[in-house]
């Protein structure tokens, strides 16, 4: 696996795995992440892990490009990118599909020559790993959607996509933990929270979680979200063998 070392602007330096995106290369990062943490290197004043690369932040008063490249390169080395346990948590996550909660399903399942019911089948079959966080507070990026039902984006996003909306873009699938635009094609929406910065953690999920969705009612889905909304309810996790999916 061919490792770049590149200088971001003047407080930043990026490193970049020439390498498909697995399940593997997410280990790798990972690992090297915690590895860079764990050196307590100084200068290094934020760590944002992604698909193909972690970018490192420094404060350029504290240290330099080339010594914190040098000290990267060597911790880089020590990852070994495998599974550090054989068991993983899914998180389960209720899912209303279709209709209202989820306008492109049925254009999803004719695109592919499926039925919505076919759709929910495959959507609701994986236990998706969270590759990242990003584009707003709490959004997962998963992977592991079938390709039976991978769906290019919207050609034009939409101006308004609601809280909670579950969408598949391309050969994957997300949440959205807040309104916004967007332009995933949506199949469902779940009436959890994603994001709520007035709880002492405001994230419910982070890079390396598992979850897995499963449909409910119209009916369930309300009362879900009053129990969200008096904070009574919590979310179902199960512990399952790595390799199960």
């Amino acid at each position: 696996m061919k490792v770049e070392i590149l200088p971001v602007g003047d407080m930043a330096i990026q490193v970049f795995y020439d390498a498909p995106i697995t399940e593997d290369l997410h280990y790798t990062i990972q690992q090297t992440s915690k590895l860079i943490i764990d050196s307590r290197t100084d200068g290094i004043t934020e760590m944002v892990p992604g698909f193909q690369s972690i970018t490192i932040y420094y404060n350029p008063l504290l240290t330099t490009f080339a010594e914190l490249a040098k000290k990267v390169e060597e911790i880089t080395g020590q990852a070994v990118g495998e599974k550090s346990q054989s068991q993983k948590e899914v998180m389960l996550i209720p899912t209303c599909y279709g209709g209202g909660f989820g306008e492109d399903l049925q254009r999803v399942a004719s695109l592919h020559n499926l039925s919505p019911h076919e759709v929910i089948s495959l959507h609701t079959s994986v236990d998706y790993l969270v590759y990242m966080i990003g584009f707003l507070p709490g959004f997962p990026y998963l992977k592991g959607l079938k390709e039976e039902i991978s769906t290019p984006r919207l050609f034009t996003p939409r101006l308004h996509v609601p809280r909670g909306a579950v969408g598949i873009g391309g050969n994957q699938t997300g949440i959205y933990p807040l309104a916004s635009p967007g332009g995933w094609n949506l199949i469902g929406r779940t009436p959890i929270r994603l994001f709520d910065p007035m709880l002492p953690t405001p994230f419910l999920l982070k890079t390396g979680d598992y979850i897995r969705f499963y449909p409910i009612t119209e009916e369930e889905f309300f009362e879900i979200e009053e129990l969200v909304k008096k904070k009574r309810f919590q979310v179902e996790r199960r512990v399952i063998p790595l390799e199960s999916n």
